[in-house]
């Protein structure tokens, strides 16, 4: 689907407002409402728009704790990469999984309690996955930014 500018004024609006009423939208993009709606629906259908999500914050919910995993495979065929996807994609712990090229074959975002639940998350669970070969984990000590928003130009 070819964008157009005001497309991407939806599209700039929605993420950084998913709940934004139309005739808000339509204001703001410089529509009139119909017409919006009619943009936005084409966006949704086309793919373009995935889904609708809201953002909660982890701390407030008891997973508080994000860690980054580096994960080496036994070998990189694609029966043991397979396992590896369908494995993660199980686990409501792993909030992200990237296949990855260079150092490592996999790295993934895991939200937990704390420390401690992660420990046992990975012993429990991601190093018992049988491509796994090994893993190294990163903690951040600070959140400098998360967006959630695709740069539009």
């Amino acid at each position: 689907m070819k964008l157009d500018a005001i497309d991407r004024r939806i599209l700039r609006a929605l993420q950084r407002d998913g709940r934004m009423q139309n005739i808000e939208l339509a204001k703001e993009v410089g529509l009139s409402p119909s017409p919006c709606l009619r943009r936005v629906r084409l966006l949704e259908e086309a793919g373009v728009i995935e889904r609708y999500v809201a953002v909660v914050d982890g701390a407030k919910v008891g997973v508080g704790l994000t860690v980054f995993a580096r994960v080496w495979f036994k070998t990189q065929d694609a029966a043991m990469t397979h396992q590896f996807a369908e494995a993660v994609r199980r686990f409501p712990e792993v909030v992200e999984c990237y296949l990855t090229t260079g150092e490592c074959d996999a790295l993934l975002r895991i939200v937990t309690a704390d420390l401690n639940s992660y420990w046992r998350f990975q012993a429990d669970h991601l190093t018992r996955i049988p491509s796994v070969q090994s893993v190294k984990t990163d903690v951040p000590m600070e959140t400098v930014k998360r967006s959630y928003e695709i740069p539009l130009t």
